[in-house]
């Protein structure tokens, strides 16, 4: 998936416009994620029209105030747009986790025809390699909303991510899945080598040998 836009720029629609000007930060938001490219303009009624269908869409599948974890989801604009104010018109009431291509690359214009798109809106989603699941979702988005996520994530090799954090907790500390494991080998050899158990009680040889004496 990063191959795809290798070498580019992607924007995050924050108030800041965070770039991610580097293949680890474009990794970090598309890796082993349902990628959704959205050709769309402001000046196109049908967008204006579906725009606020794909929004809710998006939101509750990654929104927290909807859902306890984020889905394995990224969005970018890919803007047909006349002009950057017309791009930036139209995202200004965007989510802030959509990513966009700056309006002066001319990429914009090539995946259109990479991806033989002939009408807006078209919404083309990817899977996490880069391949194409679905070349126009607009209808089953219409049609089902966030549901369609659960047919697409069965139809792909999205791996199941639920026992991580939250993706929006930026560079959390990281926490080994064998911590447990190392604890619990610790308490069994503490107790082998005759070290007090939990609570402080004996060792069970040392508890056996006092029944005896008793």
């Amino acid at each position: 998936m990063v191959s795809l836009f290798s070498g580019r720029v992607l924007i995050r629609n924050n108030s800041d416009q965070d770039e991610l000007d580097t293949e680890a930060e474009v990794s970090r938001r598309l890796e082993n994620r349902l990628v959704l490219l959205f050709f769309g303009a402001a000046a196109c009624p049908k967008c204006q029209a579906f725009v606020p269908i794909l929004k809710d869409f998006f939101v509750r599948l990654t929104d927290e105030f909807y859902v306890l974890r984020a889905a394995q989801l990224a969005l970018v604009y890919v803007s047909q747009d006349p002009t950057e104010e017309q791009q930036e018109l139209f995202l200004k009431d965007m989510p802030e986790k959509w990513l966009f291509l700056p309006f002066e690359d001319d990429l914009r214009r090539d995946l259109g025809r990479q991806f033989s798109v002939e009408h807006l809106p078209t919404v083309v989603v990817l899977k996490p390699g880069g391949d194409v699941l679905t070349r126009d979702a607009t209808a089953e988005i219409q049609r089902l909303g966030p549901a369609c996520f659960a047919n697409w994530q069965e139809a792909t090799e999205v791996l199941d991510r639920n026992f991580l954090l939250p993706e929006d907790l930026d560079d959390p500390a990281p926490r080994s899945l064998m911590e447990p494991l190392r604890r619990r080998k610790y308490r069994v050899d503490k107790e082998t080598r005759g070290g007090r158990g939990p609570e402080g009680s004996e060792p069970a040889e040392a508890r056996g040998a006092s029944a005896e004496e008793r």
